[in-house]
C-alpha cells in the first residue's frame, strides 16, 4: 500500500475552488467478480439477482462515535492482551500505517479492529478444527483508534498460513483481518493484509479473483525495517485507502468499497 498524499491529490484552482472532489469515480475494471468459480464459497455468496440502490435510514448515517475511553491499555498489543503464563509463541512483528480518503488524507479517530490466526495458523475459535494448536498467550484479536494524522499501530505476532477445503491442497497465505468504521453504521470496510515474499499470495485463489495486479499489490504489506525495533521486532507497513479508484478491496465482495 503506498501513501496516496503524494500523487492522487488534486490541484487547488486559482479562484480558489475547493481543491477536493466530493467524490471519486470508481473503477470498476479493478474490482472482483461477485462470482469466481476458483473461490467455491462465492457460489452461495454471490448475488443471483440485480443489485439495488435503497436509501439508508437515520440509524445508519448518525453514529457511532468511538473515544479513547473505549479502549483498553493493551488493545493494540497483541503480544500482551491475552498472555497469562508467558508471551505467545512466534515472531514478534509491529504492524502500521495510515488510514486515507481517496484523496490521500489521514482520516482521524478512525475504529481499527484486527483478527489473526497464531503463529501456526490456527484461530481462537470453535469452529477451527485445524490440528495447529492454540497458543495459550494469544488471543488473536485487537483494536485501536487512529490518531489526528489517521495514523495507526499495534504489536502481534506473524500469523501462519492454514489449510482451507476450497480444492486439494489449499492453504490461506498468512495474513490479518481489518474491519474499520467510519462516520456512521454503514460505512464499514473490512479487509485483509498479506505479507511482501509470502509464495502462497500468488497461488491464493481469493488474491486471484482480483483482476489488478496493483490492486492486488495494495494488499501486500511491505518489510519496515525504519520501524522495526532492533534485535526485538520487525515491522510491516500497511496503508489503507477508502473507497475511490485507489481503494482496498476485500476479496471478492464490494461491500464497504
Amino acid at each position: 500500500m503506498d501513501d496516496l498524499a503524494s500523487h492522487a491529490r488534486p490541484v487547488a484552482s486559482r479562484s480558489g475552488a475547493n481543491p477536493y472532489p466530493e467524490l471519486f469515480r470508481r473503477d470498476y475494471t479493478a474490482q472482483p467478480p461477485a462470482f469466481a468459480s476458483i473461490y467455491k464459497t462465492s457460489v452461495l455468496r454471490s448475488p443471483r439477482n440485480a443489485l439495488l440502490s435503497i436509501d439508508h435510514t437515520l440509524s445508519e448515517t448518525t453514529g457511532p462515535v468511538f473515544g479513547q475511553n473505549e479502549l483498553g491499555l493493551l488493545d493494540n498489543d497483541l503480544i500482551l492482551n491475552y498472555a497469562k503464563t508467558g508471551e505467545p509463541i512466534g515472531p514478534r512483528i509491529i504492524v502500521h500505517g495510515h488510514v486515507l480518503d481517496e484523496s490521500g488524507r489521514g482520516l482521524p479517530n478512525t475504529l481499527v479492529e484486527f483478527w489473526q490466526a497464531n503463529a501456526g495458523g490456527r484461530y481462537r475459535h470453535k469452529n477451527d478444527t485445524y490440528l495447529a494448536p492454540i497458543d495459550p498467550n494469544f488471543g488473536g484479536c485487537g483494536r485501536t483508534l487512529t490518531d489526528e494524522n489517521g495514523y495507526y499501530f499495534f504489536r502481534t505476532i506473524r500469523p501462519g498460513p492454514y489449510p482451507w477445503r476450497n480444492y486439494v491442497n489449499s492453504w490461506r497465505p498468512a495474513h490479518i483481518h481489518f474491519s474499520l468504521f467510519g462516520n456512521a453504521f454503514a460505512q464499514r470496510l473490512i479487509t485483509q493484509m498479506y505479507f511482501e515474499g509470502d509464495p502462497l499470495v500468488k497461488v491464493c485463489p481469493i488474491v486471484n479473483t482480483i483482476p489488478d495486479k496493483d490492486a492486488i499489490d495494495r494488499l501486500i504489506a511491505p518489510l519496515d525495517l525504519h520501524a522495526s525495533v532492533p534485535d526485538d521486532t520487525m515491522a510491516y507497513r500497511f496503508d489503507m485507502v477508502l473507497r475511490g479508484r485507489r481503494s482496498t478491496l476485500f476479496e471478492n465482495r464490494l461491500e464497504g468499497n
